[in-house]
């Protein structure tokens, strides 16, 4: 390893982007590997969803917020609708945050999801259905975490831009009224 790279060559947060990989990783594997240890589906389930839950939970807790600086989370008020809540760092923090790390967050997070429709279209192509299930199960999962990721950074680029809107009314404004002030 050359000591004398940038600092933005290197992974900020190497244990949390190596759980990162690791919890989607281990799931994918045992699927694809327990047809060759296992002939119990039950097993296979069982093991492959836990694997599955542990990586959602760990996305969603603890990489996301580590790795991009976002959280998500769904809440049903009073009135029995379901909410989505967002929390992000401010936008100076968002800024310091490793690109690699970014990098390595999302597409990971793609990637297994595309995994897990290639491996439910050769359960579709080998007559597998109750792999199937197994399979949805996963890609669930990975979805939900998609689906809150992509919405919690459309929120924080929207309150970025409000908060820009913000300060450039405000600057605009003290400036007209102290230019008329002095008068």
């Amino acid at each position: 390893m050359d000591l004398n790279q940038p600092a933005g060559e290197n992974y900020a947060n190497p244990k949390t982007c190596l759980f990162h990989v690791l919890f989607k990783a281990g799931a994918l594997a045992f699927y694809i590997l327990s047809a060759i240890f296992f002939d119990n589906f039950v097993i296979i389930f069982v093991v492959t969803v836990l694997l599955a839950a542990l990586d959602f939970w760990v996305v969603k807790n603890v990489s996301g917020r580590i790795l991009v600086g976002l959280r998500w989370w769904n809440e049903i008020n009073d009135l029995g609708e379901s909410v989505w809540k967002f929390e992000c760092l401010d936008q100076e923090s968002l800024a310091r945050m490793n690109k690699k790390d970014s990098w390595l967050f999302w597409w990971t997070l793609y990637l297994a999801a595309v995994a897990w429709v290639v491996l439910g279209i050769f359960s579709l192509i080998r007559f597998q259905a109750d792999y199937l299930l197994v399979i949805g199960v996963c890609l669930t999962l990975s979805i939900a975490n998609i689906v809150g990721f992509t919405k919690c950074r459309k929120d924080a680029k929207k309150q970025f831009q409000q908060f820009a809107s913000q300060t450039i009314a405000s600057r605009f404004s003290s400036t007209i009224q102290s230019a008329f002030s002095v008068v």
